[in-house]
């Protein structure tokens, strides 16, 4: 029997619901009782284990105690720098010039000197691989025109993406009063960079060099060492000072699913690699990511106010996806499509025009955004009058 686009999306829905239940039933998670037989991040302060593409929780270990983040903060000074790339505010082969503050400081470094002039892509890898400070504050001032500035926009994005356990006061992670973030504030962050692909460009070489050929050449070597030693990472930052201890935020992907860890508080290198590495393990021994519909997918028809077109598709913003632990099933679920019934003209391809919602009885369980598929232009006299000519001929 040959199947009909409506059939097909039929099915999808069936499927997603049936998943979406078993996760909602506590499956999907890990239970507080759950934790404690994993053995996971014993001798860590703080951690947690999030799914790249859902935002799923697997594990967690005081996830929102805050503490010093130690150099995991650049993962926020890498956000934005990565919004700028990709709004062409800035571009790769920008030079950027090194300030005597930015020049002046400590910690880890590619020892840039004053009015020294490095590209974005340079100092890209300098924060990136070799957590580099004073690159760090160069591309905040290259930015924004002073690293002040540039931490209020941190703090900013922050606020945009919900964290509510953070805040900056540096682009360094260096010691500083109220300076703090949280192991689940960490992981919303790296979702949120990942979301630019081309971060892991820079964020997965071991190593590589600085001005190279010259008499000043720099040897980068990521001081993220599972880039080399685990299969499957691909970043994403490290950070230490004596008051946070060893920490780490990783990523890796294996069999199609991406994780994201968060180590906080580790006493040694060694025991931060170890931990992260049996978080690691769990994640991808105990779970399995499963894509039910893929981003692009039509889920409703919207009609359009004044529109050179008549109607636009609400599609799925991203994969309809779901993890779940190995071997589990799923049973009931029901959605509701909260969408407009109109949009007004003009208005850009991805737009955001509403969500398609997962209850299981009363309680709403899950989210994900619709998008328009397509720009939608606005109509001139002549086309509004057509239609409106149509539909009071009754030919619309």
């Amino acid at each position: 029997m040959e199947l009909t686009v409506s059939k097909l999306k039929k099915i999808l829905f069936l499927m997603l619901c049936s998943f979406l239940t078993a996760f909602t039933c506590g499956i999907g998670v890990a239970s507080a009782e759950e934790k404690q037989d994993t053995g996971l991040a014993e001798e860590a302060t703080a951690a947690l284990i999030m799914e790249a593409e859902t935002g799923q929780v697997l594990y967690n270990k005081n996830e929102n105690e805050k503490l010093p983040p130690a150099s995991m903060t650049k993962i926020m000074t890498m956000l934005l720098v990565m919004e700028a790339l990709e709004e062409d505010v800035i571009n790769l082969e920008d030079k950027v010039t090194t300030s005597e503050r930015a020049a002046s400081m400590g910690g880890s470094q590619i020892f840039l000197e004053e009015g020294e002039q490095m590209t974005v892509e340079e100092m890209l890898k300098g924060i990136a691989i070799a957590s580099a400070n004073d690159a760090s504050v160069a591309m905040a001032e290259h930015l924004e025109g002073t690293e002040k500035n540039f931490i209020k926009k941190m703090n900013e994005k922050a606020k945009e993406l919900g964290l509510k356990h953070t805040h900056f006061q540096n682009t360094t992670g260096l010691p500083a009063e109220d300076h703090y973030t949280t192991a689940y504030d960490l992981a919303v962050m790296a979702r949120a960079l990942l979301q630019y692909e081309k971060i892991l460009a820079y964020t997965s070489v071991y190593e590589d060099y600085l001005r190279k050929g010259t008499d000043k050449e720099f040897w980068l070597v990521n001081t993220n060492r599972l880039v080399k030693h685990y299969d499957g990472v691909d970043g994403l930052k490290t950070g230490y000072t004596k008051e946070a201890k060893y920490n780490v935020t990783t990523t890796a992907k294996k069999n199609g699913m991406r994780v994201i860890t968060v180590l906080m508080g580790a006493e040694t290198p060694k025991e931060r690699n170890r931990q992260t590495t049996e978080m690691l393990n769990y994640a991808f021994q105990n779970f399995d990511y499963h894509v039910l519909a893929k981003k692009g997918t039509e889920m409703k028809k919207i009609a359009i106010e004044k529109g050179k077109q008549k109607s636009v598709s609400a599609s799925l913003a991203r994969d309809a996806a779901l993890v779940l632990p190995k071997g589990k099933k799923a049973e009931n679920l029901t959605e509701k499509i909260d969408v407009p019934e109109k949009i007004k003209a003009p208005a850009e391809k991805d737009t955001k025009v509403g969500v398609i919602q997962f209850y299981d009885g009363d309680e709403k369980i899950a989210e994900q955004e619709l998008v328009i598929n397509e720009e939608v232009e606005s109509a001139s006299w002549f086309v509004l009058f057509k239609h409106t000519f149509a539909a009071l001929t009754g030919n619309g």
